[in-house]
């Protein structure tokens, strides 16, 4: 049993693959957050230019 726990210690394959995994994952939430915080200055933005169009239309 203490052979198959050292050698299980010692195993690192499969571990490139969680790395890369957990790399992926910070990436993706990375993108999300990029997305959600422009996707609130571009919803600004365009209701910035409809309020100045409904003025300018009624003047």
């Amino acid at each position: 049993m203490q052979k198959f726990l050292a050698r299980f210690a010692k195993d690192e394959s499969g571990a490139t693959a969680i790395e890369y995994g957990l790399i992926a994952g910070l990436i993706g939430v990375a993108i999300i957050t990029a997305v959600g915080l422009a996707g609130d200055s571009i919803t600004a933005m365009f209701t910035r230019v409809s309020t100045e169009l409904n003025a300018a239309a009624t003047q």
